[in-house]
């Protein structure tokens, strides 16, 4: 029997302890996404922005569903980030329609900067953390390959999704 855990719940250590009880559940990807988070809370407010746009603008992709609505709150709360959440619910709201090229824009400028090691943290970051739902949208994959693209990262996102 497959026992499903909502992954908002995954991020409170007691029921994260009750996670890597259950061999169905990726606790290694868990652990990997609470690592980046904990990592990119030491960042700057521009980088806040792009850590919050990225997830709301593939979150919206398809449409946002209640979890992914509590993952971003979870997020822009565990990254001190209430701000740059505003910012990027905003972003998207403005034209819903156009808000994946416009945020594909804002983010190329911007990420265009960052070293290659760290366009493929925020590449794999948004990866895991639209699988911890349990499955990745074939149109979520598909805007994480345009980004991917964007960035010179392609390889290493197919890379991740094979593994």
């Amino acid at each position: 029997m497959l026992t499903r855990l909502r992954p908002t719940c995954l991020f409170c250590p007691s029921d994260r302890q009750k996670a890597q009880e259950h061999p169905s559940i990726n606790t290694s990807a868990i652990n990997e996404v609470l690592y980046f988070r904990r990592q990119f809370a030491m960042r700057s407010t521009e980088e806040k922005k792009v850590y919050m746009l990225l997830k709301a603008v593939i979150f919206h992709y398809h449409g946002l569903d209640d979890q992914e609505k509590q993952d971003l709150i979870n997020t822009a709360q565990e990254l001190d980030a209430p701000e740059e959440y505003k910012w990027a619910l905003e972003f998207v709201a403005k034209d819903y329609i156009t808000a994946f090229e416009r945020a594909r824009s804002y983010l190329n400028d911007i990420i265009g900067d960052y070293q290659k090691e760290q366009r493929i943290d925020l590449i794999n970051m948004v990866w895991k953390a639209n699988n911890l739902k349990g499955y990745v949208t074939e149109m979520e994959a598909t805007a994480m390959l345009k980004l991917a693209k964007d960035w010179n990262v392609q390889q290493e996102l197919i890379q991740l999704v094979l593994k």
